[in-house]
């Protein structure tokens, strides 16, 4: 799946991963990536000025570690991100029925003139 594709969404989808607890850039990559059965694929490029960006809003903190002589940063949802999580949630929920009124299966209603 492209990155564009997941354009206003990359934000959501990252706090969903943190929600589960801290853990460092490539650990969020590879969540994605198993999570979305292999579909989510993302690019250091995206991931990382994504969390950060997230960072400046103050809904993830960081901070350095050292593990195995190598420095990694590990992001965590604040309490300010998991409220914006469940924003997105609710707004997710709400995109996501309209949108299937006109994409799902169900037959839609005949048009009234």
């Amino acid at each position: 799946m492209k990155s564009q594709a997941l354009h206003g969404h990359l934000d959501a989808l990252l706090l969903s991963v943190l929600e589960g607890g801290a853990l460092h850039g490539y650990a969020i990559i590879e969540a994605l990536k198993s999570r979305s059965g292999g579909t989510l694929n993302l690019p250091t490029g995206t991931i990382y000025p994504a969390l950060r960006r997230l960072e400046r809003a103050g809904h993830v903190e960081s901070e350095w570690s050292t593990v195995n002589g190598r420095e990694r940063r590990t992001y965590r949802l604040t309490a300010s991100g998991h409220r914006a999580l469940a924003g997105e949630r609710a707004s997710w929920q709400e995109l996501s029925s309209t949108v299937g009124r006109f994409l799902g299966t169900d037959t839609p209603p005949p048009a009234t003139t």
